[in-house]
């Protein structure tokens, strides 16, 4: 059984990436319901797809399309609640070399399908050969079947698509980056370099890098290649961005200065060819949460195909609200449980400002360990847990909200929240 977390063959991957760089062939919007740059820069401006308002078309499982009169498959997982009423982010996760979309499958889609709840669509194309060679530009033509194949069957947020990898499917996700710029939100890169081609590559992208100071298949010299296109793409200003030593056991994030709607974060960590790395002495990987956290800030939670905003709106998905929010100061916060398990569930609090704030807190007692946070900064003061805005969501106007998600061990519960804004 393959080892999933690591690409083999070092020498073998370099050297048929070497001879496999050549991306060509023109853009071709995937429908016309292709967000343009500036819509995508305002989440909210979404387009519901074909798939909207009608029973779903696809169903959760391995599908097979003609893609540049090859047959391609792609494994497709649609969220339990699935509602054919409201548009739905898709995250398109790509595996590594000799990995396959089944692996993907299995790693929840890079961790990110845990906390995703109903509201994200996932899918895992198969490349040829378990590889992106990216020949003529016939897997990002692939990868546009794929997407037109799903959003005519299913309701997809056209302004929330994401792509992300590890290693091959790390250079994948960069060639789409660079090519269809114009159709992916978001990218979140994984121990990455520029194996499969960089057409076109002019144009703005949120774009997160992830790689490991002591990589030894892809340097992360590479890794470092790839976000200094997105820097300059993306207007951002210069900024030194340190890393850890090796044999540190930590990671450090960079988060840039760029145009309004194109952030770009760099995490160097001490670590090797792995896209689940993990500090000294800590059982899980710091890699899913803060992917889940930047696609997330890059718009709503659950968009609704009606871009009419509702004036009370409810978290989603099958939110089961406090009914009465515990109040604090200028601020009030409500909790949800997204979803459950044995053992463990997920939670989400939306905080609304009762007065325009530049910051805000919100603590409770959990009946359990609070694992992992997204969204907010987490500290823990004796029994207690306090979530404290990230740097990007903390100014809210009267009325505004703000939501952030968590993952928890033991049976969910409706804690007695206090919030707190400044």
């Amino acid at each position: 059984m393959r080892q999933p977390i690591r690409t083999r063959g070092r020498r073998a991957l370099l050297s048929s990436a070497a001879a496999l760089l050549v991306l060509g062939g023109a853009y071709a919007p995937v429908s016309a319901t292709s967000p343009s740059t500036t819509a995508q820069q305002t989440s909210a401006a979404q387009a519901a797809t074909e798939g909207c308002g009608q029973p779903a078309g696809l169903t959760t499982g391995n599908h097979t399309i003609n893609s540049g009169g090859q047959a391609r498959s792609f494994r497709l997982d649609v969220p339990d609640g699935y509602d054919p009423d409201r548009a739905h982010r898709l995250v398109v996760g790509l595996h590594w070399w000799h990995g396959t979309s089944a692996d993907v499958e299995n790693q929840r889609y890079y961790g990110l399908e845990p906390q995703a709840g109903d509201s994200t669509v996932f899918v895992a194309p198969q490349g040829i050969d378990n590889a992106w060679p990216n020949s003529g530009g016939q897997d990002v033509a692939f990868i546009d079947d794929v997407l037109s194949t799903v959003e005519s069957a299913l309701c997809i947020d056209t302004s929330q698509r994401f792509a992300t990898g590890f290693s091959y499917g790390g250079g994948m996700s960069n060639a789409l980056a660079c090519a269809r710029a114009d159709v992916f939100r978001g990218v979140a890169v994984l121990n990455g370099a520029q194996l499969s081609g960089c057409a076109g590559g002019s144009e703005p992208i949120a774009y997160l890098g992830s790689h490991g100071v002591v990589d030894d298949v892809l340097n992360i010299s590479q890794g470092r290649q790839l976000r200094d296109r997105a820097l300059q793409t993306n207007g951002c200003q210069a900024q030194n961005a340190p890393e850890p030593a090796p044999g540190s056991g930590t990671h450090v994030k960079t988060t840039y200065s760029c145009d309004d709607g194109y952030p770009v974060v760099w995490i160097a960590s001490d670590s090797g060819h792995m896209w689940d790395a993990r500090d000294q002495g800590q059982a899980q990987s710091w890699v899913p949460g803060e992917i889940w956290e930047f696609f997330t800030a890059l718009g709503s939670e659950s968009p609704d195909p009606d871009p009419t905003p509702d004036p009370d709106p409810t978290p989603d998905p099958d939110p089961t609200p406090d009914p009465d929010p515990t109040p604090g100061e200028d601020c009030t916060a409500t909790y949800s449980t997204a979803n459950s398990w044995s053992g463990g569930y997920q939670g989400e609090v939306t905080v609304r400002a009762d007065a325009p704030t530049s910051s805000w807190s919100v603590s409770w007692e959990p009946s359990g360990s609070v694992d992992q946070v997204w969204n907010g900064e987490v500290t823990t003061q004796g029994g207690t847990v306090v979530v404290r805005n990230a740097s990007w969501n903390g100014q809210l106007p009267a009325g505004g909200t703000a939501t952030f998600g968590f993952l928890a061990s033991g049976e969910p519960t409706t804690p007695d929240l206090t919030c707190s804004s400044s």
